[in-house]
């Protein structure tokens, strides 16, 4: 509890703060970097980081280093503050939501004292961040809900739009803030199908309903969302350690990049040296080598891989496949294109190697065709023809540098040059395997564009004029954040846990700490939260079902009684149950309901603690009175008027001596008619409470003129005794 107060409690640099802080350190000095997840979290941690004087120099290399001299307090800091909110958040939600003081402050109890929230809360994490913004939409949603009166209002418009906000803020972290516009959009589908049953509403008004909802809760979350990546974008405009996550186009924009402001031909020729580079995530360079496969691996020939770095090895010549590369560089002859449908060949320029495939398998990718390197100073065999074709083009096409997206088809047996993305044993340099794949599919693996462009031929152009627009590297920063998202797999010998251990809290997780001498934190959520909300879950599940069997078997439950409330549980029991163990859980649940009342009437009118009087016993305080045994016979007797009333609910005039003498029963010991309005007020309140959103105008209605009826006939009870009767 000490630390969620204090951010310096642990001076090291601990599990998952090793990412996200060094993101925030990546944002403070503009390198670019590549996460699975969306800008905003990592932005404002180095935010944070740059307003508290942190200057980005720690190197965030791994857990249990000592931030000595660096000022890591702002960021810890932060995500403390953003935690700290989600106290007062669900406090607020709660009572919003059922109107109980008590339930809202137990459900802020629950939060303040769950060790796992306090835990997530110290560090610099995304966490903390994420549960603002959901719990924030959450309240905002709650809020405007309860404006649905005053629509049109401001404080309508105003929850209705911090909504919106908080759902980009939410999605913008992580990717799973999704389920929270799921909520929010299940919410806003039933609110406006209960506006379209109102035929007291035009439908003009109802098109401003759905405008304000669509501008709200679409335009508005969308549009600030798509500015957290326009920041992202300005601020991070050094190459870094992203660039090779993204395309060649994408890498010529950023600052420090091989690529950025270089010039080249524009359109791809025969003759021309070329670079290619795959598409796929962290994708290599074409590559060959003088080395050649080992024996028993496929024909021994020169090995082709995809290697990640720049290398003279990465440069290929490309020809047609029925001319001499001469002749296209011979100045007397004309520039010729390569266009979408040629059929080329690719030689490898340090080498003299033709890029070569067969029907022999691949190195590592069984049922793949193995990629060699083939022939002599250009000459080679058909196996060296290769139809080159451009993704979304048609046939006749200029290929373009940077991009264009290539796909070689290999002419004699139909397979696909690709990268599967393993990784060769020791023989291969521990480069990336080079495949050809008989199965067509659209995948970035089998993608490939022309990087660099060399041709004396040619006029050079900026790269300036291919950079992709803004729409373009928003789409394909997306694409890859998914394809990183689904590539994620749990590394060899990792702890992992499975769904199911998360709800009942199976195990911890190691924060820092890895010897007795160490500052020791372990991730652990408080058991008995954790385990009270399972039970009341099952509560929950309980009763729902107890109440759908009960309406399936015929029990008419009246319209208070329909919803999934207390007292549907208590009816259920005492009408279904035939043991005594039924017939008590529905009196002694009923009787709970009884003394709400009665403590509400204390509260109301404390003048009527007198009154309760049982063999000359006085009470000092309500809490005695309310505990005492006369006292929880007196409330039987109570509930036994309450259902007869309910009983005789259409023919009240049956039980009018009945209450008339109950009337006389009560001026006899000093009651007065005007104390009734107090009683009434607190059997409200009980049915407020209980019956939640079920309590319906029209409910209270019905519950008044019944009480008022009952009043009435006990009050001749005072006309009565004073006549003498």
């Amino acid at each position: 509890m000490a630390n969620a107060t204090c951010p310096r409690g642990n001076e090291q640099n601990s599990w998952d703060e090793t990412h996200f802080g060094k993101m925030g350190s990546y944002y403070i000095n503009r390198t670019f970097f590549f996460d699975v997840h969306p800008p905003l979290g990592k932005m404002l941690i180095g935010l944070a980081g740059y307003l508290s004087g942190y200057d980005g120099t720690f190197p965030f290399q791994k857990p249990g280093d000592r931030y000595e001299h660096h000022n890591y307090i702002g960021m810890r800091g932060f995500c403390a503050f953003l935690g700290s909110c989600l106290v007062p958040f669900s406090y607020l939600t709660v009572l919003e939501l059922s109107k109980s003081l008590s339930a809202a402050l137990l459900a802020a109890s629950i939060l303040i004292f769950d060790t796992g929230c306090i835990t997530l809360s110290q560090y610099i994490l995304l966490d903390p961040i994420l549960m603002f913004f959901l719990m924030g939409a959450v309240l905002s949603m709650v809020k405007y809900n309860s404006c649905a009166d005053r629509p049109f209002s401001a404080p309508w418009w105003f929850w209705l739009s911090l909504t919106g906000v908080n759902l980009a803020g939410a999605i913008g972290v992580k990717f799973v803030g999704l389920f929270v516009v799921l909520l929010v959009g299940l919410n806003t589908v039933y609110d406006l199908w209960e506006l379209l049953g109102d035929l007291s509403l035009s439908l003009v008004t109802l098109g401003k309903h759905l405008m304000a909802r669509v501008f709200c809760l679409i335009l508005l979350p969308l549009a600030l969302y798509t500015a957290q990546f326009a920041v992202h974008f300005a601020v991070l405009n050094k190459s870094g350690p992203g660039d090779g996550f993204f395309s060649s186009a994408f890498q010529s924009r950023l600052i420090g990049n091989n690529l950025h402001n270089v010039s080249v031909p524009e359109h791809l020729a025969y003759g021309s040296v070329i670079t290619m580079k795959n598409l796929r995530m962290a994708g290599g360079y074409l590559h060959s080598h003088w080395h050649l496969y080992p024996e028993g691996v496929g024909a021994r020939q020169q090995q082709v891989t995809a290697y990640l770095h720049k290398d003279l090895n990465n440069l290929w010549v490309i020809k047609k496949h029925d001319s001499n590369t001469a002749d296209h560089l011979d100045p007397s002859h004309s520039v010729e294109f390569v266009r979408h449908g040629d059929v080329i060949r690719l030689e490898h320029k340090e080498t003299s190697r033709n890029l070569h495939s067969h029907q022999h398998e691949a190195p590592m990718t069984r049922k793949h065709f193995q990629v060699t390197g083939y022939g002599i100073n250009g000459t080679g065999d058909a196996n060296d023809f290769w139809r080159i074709e451009v993704v979304g083009r048609k046939a006749g096409k200029r290929i373009k540098v940077l991009r264009s997206q290539i796909r070689l088809t290999h002419l004699a047996t139909g397979c696909i040059l690709g990268s599967s993305g393993k990784t060769l044993p020791k023989w291969g340099w521990e480069q990336v395997e080079v495949t050809c794949t008989p199965y067509v599919k659209e995948t970035p693996n089998a993608l490939w564009n022309v990087e660099d462009h060399i041709n004396p031929k040619l006029p050079n152009i900026s790269l300036d004029v291919l950079k992709p627009s803004f729409p373009e590297i928003l789409l394909e920063s997306h694409m890859v954040m998914i394809r990183g998202n689904s590539g994620l797999k749990p590394k060899e010998n990792e702890v992992t846990s499975k769904p199911w251990h998360w709800p009942i809290n199976y195990q911890g997780l190691r924060f820092s700490g890895v010897n007795e001498t160490d500052y020791r934190v372990y991730l652990l959520g408080n058991p008995v939260v954790w385990w009270l909300n399972l039970v009341t879950i099952g509560l929950y599940l309980l009763m729902v079902t107890c109440a759908v069997v009960a309406m399936k078997r015929g029990v008419q439950l009246t319209a208070e009684l329909k919803g999934i409330t207390w007292d549907t549980l208590l009816k259920f029991c005492a009408g279904r149950l035939s043991c005594s163990v039924g017939r008590r859980v529905y009196t002694y649940g009923t009787l709970a309901l009884m003394l709400l009342i009665v403590y509400r009437l204390f509260d109301l009118d404390p003048d009527l603690l007198p009154l309760f009087q049982y063999t000359c016993k006085q009470f000092s305080s309500p809490q005695e009175c309310l505990s005492s045994p006369e006292f929880l016979d007196h409330i039987r007797k109570v509930m036994l008027v309450i259902d007869a009333a309910v009983t005789h609910l259409e023919n009240l005039s049956s039980l009018e001596e009945y209450l008339v003498n109950l009337g006389k029963k009560h001026q006899a010991v000093g009651v007065k008619v005007d104390s009734f309005s107090a009683v009434g007020e607190s059997l409200m309140f009980m049915l407020e409470k209980c019956l939640g959103t079920a309590f319906s105008p029209d409910v209270r209605e019905a519950w008044t003129r019944l009480y008022g009826a009952v009043v009435k006939a006990m009050s001749h009870g005072w006309d009565a005794r004073k006549e003498g009767k």
